[in-house]
């Protein structure tokens, strides 16, 4: 029975590390061992210890095991089942935690409304707990409340929760204007391939904030007598980048005008947030963000995100590659029309409902039926742009529905170093996806899908696409260690049962 154990543990850890791209040698590398003993480990002749698997785990940011309860997740798929009824879409993922790094800028309490319970959320929360943050759920779980300290005890930050999520990256612009230096761990979350921060760093340097990177840890020192006395120009049109240097400005005593801002859903949303704390933007939905800022901020705000049109649209696929009828309650069509244009030209069968207002008072919703089409491949790529454009976290679901159509779809996916080749994983569900080059691939439909049991890919998206074949393909499926897929959808499984898919989560180690 142990024998049995090991050898189950050493192919989980040999499909992390396939999953992360590095061969055995880099992972002996990273433990301090030898390549031999780890060839023995995923083979399962050598005895682990518990403390090995946390720092294997560690190492490939995969969740190999869990103390605390029997082991990570796993999701048992049946496919082949026809979706029906309507399902509402959760409030944007990318705006929480844009959200929740925006309240370190208030010294008054913060209520966030039905804000997501997911994994990327709670390691957010055990960060600002760690840091002094006060924070509990309220309303029976649905709402959050913040309240910050008098004092930000970064010495005490949770190092490890901090480095499981990339969106620590936008404490930099609230901190700014707290201390004069502070420590952060790097950055982490999905393994998309290098993504600097250097974007991040051109703006910040405007506001005084100098930045050195040694053993995991940016150090941080501010000039508190330096401001932008010219318009601060983004070299990237990136999210989390326009909201740095948007939280930066909004604490700064004076007007802030970015350019080459994203306007993307998130920003919008932060935008939102930051004229209810007294903050004036001016340009919102614009790649030019005039911001007045005010250097003391001390109220007690309420606010409530909108929905995320991500989520959205891994429904509207997730109905799609089933040929279900399905209703989508709640989606954010503004930031979606691009994709369902595309849609409508491969022959998307769908009713929109008349347009309301999100609970932001700003946001415009629809609900979307999508009912069983005839798909037709694109004429053109498949491209991400920056918004108003197809947002680059939705080309992924395209490929699912691309291998659900006839023709051949070419998907460039040229924003991420490692996301399209994750695609590929798909080819083990039955797909037809032809790698090209590390950023773009070639999909050939229809697809007749089969069931398979996998690793889960180590990014968020591609992760649920791969949920997706499986819940297309006859069979029953077993989709391993889903905790990125947690990192980034709240009860996704147990959601998408309510309206009739088959998905029964388990542990086995």
């Amino acid at each position: 029975m142990a024998d049995d154990y090991l050898v189950r543990i050493g192919k989980l850890i040999r499909d992390a590390r396939q999953h992360r791209g590095w061969t055995q040698a880099q992972l002996a590398e990273a433990l301090g061992t030898s390549q031999s003993a780890v060839n023995r480990i995923e083979r399962g002749n050598q005895n682990i210890s518990l403390e090995m698997i946390a720092r294997i785990g560690e190492a490939l940011d995969s969740e190999i095991v869990s103390l605390g309860y029997s082991g990570p997740m796993h999701l048992r798929v049946v496919g082949g089942r026809r979706l029906s009824g309507a399902i509402d879409v959760k409030t944007s993922k990318n705006a929480c935690v844009a959200l929740l790094c925006a309240s370190l800028l208030n010294k008054g309490r913060t209520v966030l409304r039905r804000v997501a319970r997911i994994e990327e959320v709670y390691r957010l929360l055990e960060v600002l707990n760690s840091i002094g943050v006060r924070t509990r759920w309220i309303n029976d779980g649905i709402d959050l409340e913040i309240v910050p300290p008098a004092t930000i005890d970064m010495g005490s930050i949770d190092a490890e929760a901090a480095r499981r999520t990339r969106s620590i990256i936008m404490f930099l612009g609230p901190l700014l204007h707290r201390l004069d230096h502070f420590k952060l761990p790097y950055a982490g979350g999905c393994d998309l391939g290098t993504r600097t921060i250097e974007p991040h760093m051109i703006a910040l340097r405007r506001f005084g904030l100098d930045i050195t990177a040694t053993e995991g840890l940016y150090h941080a020192e501010v000039q508190p007598d330096v401001a932008p006395d010219r318009p601060i120009v983004l070299t990237e049109r990136g999210d989390t980048v326009t909201e740095n240097a948007l939280l930066a400005a909004a604490r700064h005593d004076g007007t802030t005008v970015i350019r080459n801002a994203s306007s993307n859903y998130m920003v919008q949303d932060l935008c939102f947030f930051l004229e209810a704390l007294g903050v004036r933007v001016d340009g919102i939905g614009t790649t030019t963000l005039t911001v007045h800022g005010v250097p003391h901020i001390d109220v007690d705000v309420d606010y409530s995100p909108s929905e995320d049109p991500v989520e959205a649209m891994s429904l509207l696929a997730a109905a799609v590659v089933t040929e279900s009828e399905l209703t989508v309650r709640r989606v954010p069509i503004e930031f979606l029309e691009i994709e369902l244009a595309v849609l409508e030209e491969m022959g998307l069968d769908h009713d929109r409902s008349t347009e309301y207002v999100a609970d932001n008072g700003r946001t415009r919703l629809v609900d979307l039926t999508v009912r069983p089409s005839k798909l037709e491949a694109p004429i053109d790529k498949i491209h991400p742009m920056p918004f108003p454009g197809l947002n680059i976290d939705n080309v992924p679901f395209f490929a699912a529905i691309a291998a659900a159509a006839q023709g051949q779809t070419l998907i460039h996916d040229w924003v991420y170093d490692n996301r399209a080749i994750y695609l590929t994983d798909l080819n083990r569900l039955g797909g037809r996806l032809q790698l090209l080059d590390p950023h773009r691939v070639l999909v050939e439909g229809p697809t007749r899908w089969r069931a398979a049991e996998m690793m889960c890919p180590p990014a968020l998206r591609p992760a649920v696409v791969v949920l997706l074949a499986m819940m297309a393909a006859d069979g029953t499926s077993v989709l391993r260690n889903v905790y990125v897929i947690n990192r980034g959808y709240e009860d996704l499984a147990e959601r998408l049962n309510s309206v009739g898919a088959q998905i029964e989560i388990f542990r086995d180690i």
